[in-house]
Formats: C-alpha cells, structure tokens, sequence
C-alpha cells in the first residue's frame, strides 16, 4: 500500500539544474542565474537587518514590497500579490483554479515544465499543444483546449521567443478560463504584457527577482493581476509565504532600477555576442529575448557536449525530451565565463 495520493506516485517529480555546493569551481550556466551580484542597495538593507523582523512573523502580505513594486510598475498595490518565487504562484493558481478533465491545464510546448509537473500532482488534466517550427503562437488550438487556465510563458525557456503582444490580447480575448503570462525572462526582453491585466479580469502577470535582479537565492515573485482574481488566490496561499527578509531586501532590489538595468544591458550585449560565436562555430542559435540562449551543435550532439562540458567544470542545461533531445540551453554569463565556454566548445567541436 503507497502513502501517498495516486497523482502523486504517478507523477516524476520536476528535476531542477544541478546546483554544485557553495565554492565549488565550477562556471554555471544551467539555471539562467544572473552573474552579477544583487543590488548594493538591497545587500545593504541584508547587512543593517534589526533582529526584530526575525523574532515577529511577516507581514502577510509583504505590503512594503508591493509598495515598492506598485513605485516601479505604476499598479495599485491591491493588483499585487506576493509569492515564494514566481513558481509557488504557479502552484497556487493551478490549486485555485484547475481540476480533473473538466478545469484543464493548458500551454504550448516546449516550454516550462514545471506547469506538467504542477498540473498532474493536482490532478488536473494537462493539454500540450506543440509549438510550430517558428514558435508562433497556436492561438485557436489554445482556445480549443478550453483550459481553466492556459499558461503562456513570454519569454519562453527554452526557446528564448518572445509571443507578440497582439497575439496575446487576442489569446486574452478569446480564452474562456484564466491567462497565466509568465514573465520569468521579462527584463531582458523589448516588452511587457502588463497592459494586458488593466484590460482584461481574466489576466495575470507573473514576476521574478530571481533573474534581472540577481536574487534567485531569495526566492521572490509575484502576480499582478485584477483584485477580484487575486482574491482566490490569496484564499490558496500560506499564511506567511514571504519571510521578512525577503520583503525588505526585495524592496530595495527593485527600486534599484539603475543597478539592475545596467546588469541587464551587460547581459544583453553578452547575449548577443555569444549567439554570434556559436553560430560562428556552426551552432544554430535561437533569436533569445531571455538570458539565455538555445543551441543546437553542429553535429547534433547536444548530450555528448553537455557531458564533456561538464568533465570541464562547465555546466549547461540538456533536455532528454522530445524537440530538445540536439540541443543545449546555455546561460548567458560573464563574458570570461562565455569565453570560456566558447575555447571549450572549440576543442570539442574541432
């Protein structure tokens, strides 16, 4: 007899990138961490914390944070709702709003699959739709489905593609259950889709520090969407989701708007001489408006460079799945880091 609930021992558990232990040497470039430290404004709010905001429980809902947020993004702090990462948002949407075949999850694929993983521990009936070879967007598919929430996420991992924003609205417009955009890779990107949440009730908008803002450690995100849909959401969430220190030291994070678009252009401007050495080594890279790019190695050996990359202590992602089983998700780095990277695939690819 199992303990466990039938989804739960029918379902793989999501397997994240491989996280090597504080120090190791080793150049990562498998999770889309930003290289660069965090705001010096947000490390100083870290040093000065009064040991009061340990001894008391949080603010439930991280209200400091939404202020700072509602200063950035120009939304109502009631828009907002504060999360353990963007993913714990996900969780609690799919909670909130899906169930068995008759409230459906739904996305096209390849994308994040945290959203399967999700979906089927519920359980909710998961419908994938492909993507086409140019990764538009499969919009009355997509409606077909009928989900009782359809994630899109734009950017997408792994592809890089971001989703034109009229084919979004379209999307909003024509779904029957909630829109889920998952803006995880957005600071990297040319724009966003939150004009999309002020149109239509049925839109939310998901945010992570854990990208531009170099706070993946932190574990912050958040949603931003019309308060009446927030509202079953926070009948979902924990209590106290969101540890003191991730209130403050968020807040100042992202109010540092300076720091982190400077990182972000670094980023950028790495990107965008990386994708042109791979493809000068015979890769074939992606168009990415993520920190990120996708690549598909000359011969096809996506696997086998993986491993030898990481007998070098260089780590890239590789997805076994169908679609991505020739090629490689690489972070975009420093640029020794990139360079690095790039004398290794010389090696091997020679």
């Amino acid at each position: 007899m199992s303990y466990f609930r039938a989804a739960v021992d029918a379902t793989t558990g999501y397997i994240p990138g491989e996280q090597p232990k504080p120090g190791t040497k080793i150049i990562k470039l498998n999770t889309n961490e930003n290289p660069y430290p965090p705001s010096p404004l947000a490390m100083e709010v870290l040093r000065n914390l009064d040991s009061e905001w340990l001894r008391r429980y949080p603010d439930p809902y991280a209200r400091d944070f939404c202020e700072a947020v509602s200063e950035v993004l120009g939304v109502p702090t009631d828009w907002i709702i504060v999360s353990n990462g963007s993913d714990e948002l996900l969780n609690v949407i799919i909670r909130a709003c899906a169930e068995g075949s008759d409230r459906p999850i739904v996305y096209p694929m390849p994308t994040y699959v945290l959203y399967r993983t999700l979906a089927t521990l519920q359980p909710a009936e998961v419908i994938e739709i492909p993507y086409p070879q140019d990764f538009k967007l499969p919009i009355d598919k997509l409606v077909a489905a009928k989900g009782a929430v359809t994630f899109i996420a734009s950017p997408n991992s792994p592809s890089g593609h971001i989703v034109p924003f009229n084919d979004l609205r379209e999307l909003a417009q024509r779904v029957s259950g909630v829109l889920v955009i998952d803006e995880a890779y957005v600071d990297f990107a040319e724009y966003s889709a939150l004009p999309l949440v002020l149109e239509f009730n049925n839109v939310i908008i998901l945010r992570t520090l854990s990208k531009g803002y170099s706070l993946a450690g932190l574990r912050m995100g958040f949603g931003i969407a019309n308060p009446q849909l927030l509202s079953g959401l926070f009948k979902v969430k924990d209590s106290y989701n969101i540890d003191a220190i991730a209130t403050l030291v968020g807040a100042a994070a992202i109010r540092d708007r300076a720091y982190k678009n400077d990182c972000v252009e670094k980023i950028k401007k790495s990107r965008a001489k990386l994708a042109i050495e791979l493809t000068n080594l015979g890769f074939t890279v992606l168009n990415s408006h993520g920190n990120f790019v996708l690549a598909t190695p000359p011969a096809k050996n996506a696997e086998s460079l993986y491993l030898k990359l990481k007998e070098q202590g260089i780590l890239v992602r590789y997805f076994k799945q169908p679609g991505l089983e020739d090629k490689l998700r690489i972070t975009v780095g420093t640029q020794q880091q990139n360079q690095t990277l790039l004398e290794a695939l010389i090696m091997f690819t020679a």
